[in-house]
């Protein structure tokens, strides 16, 4: 049993971009591909598909490179099970001065930190990405 499956996912990223992997497979959850879209939504993947159904099914999600480098230069977990990290509109973190994104989970679902700052609303603060 997997106690945190967002890390896993975000560790399997990361190993994948070292490894220079086109694309890196893992189990599916709702939670996962909410991350997955915030990612390619930002422009820090190519993409992402999900196969199968049920217990079985599988996020696949294609990585980006840009002149042999990964666009991903850092992905950390923020809030993790043991620690969770809640922040208010007005507390919400800047990554790099605006140039990263911090991914927040709000009660109008999972977005970029500007989404939730324009929107005006906080959450718990999942990743960040530079």
């Amino acid at each position: 049993m997997m106690t945190d499956p967002i890390s896993d996912m975000l560790t399997r990223i990361r190993n994948g971009q070292k490894a220079r992997k086109v694309s890196v497979t893992m189990p599916a959850s709702k939670a996962k591909e909410a991350v997955a879209r915030v990612l390619a939504d930002e422009g820090y993947v190519s993409g992402y598909s999900t196969e199968g159904e049920g217990a079985s099914k599988s996020l696949t999600v294609e990585l980006k490179y840009f002149e042999g480098a990964p666009v991903i230069e850092r992905i950390q977990r923020a809030s993790r099970p043991s620690l969770r990290v809640f922040r208010g509109k007005d507390d919400l973190p800047k990554v790099l001065g605006g140039l990263g994104v911090a991914i927040v989970s709000t009660s109008s679902g999972v977005m970029s930190d500007r989404e939730a700052r324009k929107q005006g609303i906080g959450g718990e603060v999942i990743c960040i990405v530079s």
